[in-house]
């Protein structure tokens, strides 16, 4: 049995983009319940309001909602795989790791501040990074390796975000601990 919520959510997969009045009319639904599925399904990550258009005549603009892009899916991993594997070693990941950082120049920030740019810029990038203080200095760890699905067959990219570090904290950083089958950290100290 198919819920009221899976109703919106496939009418949404299947129209790509449509307003609550839209989804109402199409399911013969009220109003004021396709409202409620929106809502839960905003929240909860599965859907997104992407713009209001004015509507013509009297009445309130209304909200477009839409499948979030990240959830469409692309094709990135399969190509950055077939790039890698047909450019070898002939790739220098301290050249990605310096455009990955952009033209941001933190160095001369204090240590705390510059810890909490570097883990907003690399959060930007999908990593799930945290810094915490440990004995031997600040530890950068990663909770999410955006590079999942080819790390195994491109280990190289563990040595540009070592790169990417270095070209934002300003020291060399070593890798201390790997994410192993989506679980654990990836863990980063200054040498």
């Amino acid at each position: 049995m198919t819920t009221a919520r899976q109703k919106v959510l496939a009418y949404l997969i299947k129209m790509r983009t449509t307003s609550a009045r839209e989804i109402s009319r199409a399911l013969k639904m009220s109003a004021p319940t396709v409202r409620h599925h929106l809502r839960v399904l905003v929240s909860d990550g599965r859907l997104e309001m992407t713009s209001v258009r004015g509507r013509e005549g009297r009445g309130r603009p209304e909200k477009v909602y839409s499948i979030p892009r990240a959830a469409l899916g692309d094709n990135l991993s399969a190509l950055s795989d077939i790039l890698l594997t047909e450019t070898g070693s002939s790739v220098r990941m301290e050249a990605l790791a310096k455009r990955l950082a952009g033209d941001v120049n933190i160095k001369s920030q204090p240590l705390a501040k510059r810890l909490n740019l570097i883990v907003e810029k690399i959060n930007q990038m999908n990593y799930h990074a945290r810094w915490e203080a440990g004995p031997q200095g600040p530890r950068i760890l990663f909770g999410h390796c955006p590079y999942a699905s080819i790390i195994g067959k491109h280990p190289e990219l563990c040595q540009m975000d070592a790169a990417l570090l270095k070209e934002l904290f300003g020291d060399d950083m070593e890798q201390i601990a790997k994410i192993e089958n989506f679980q654990g950290l990836c863990i980063f100290v200054t040498r």
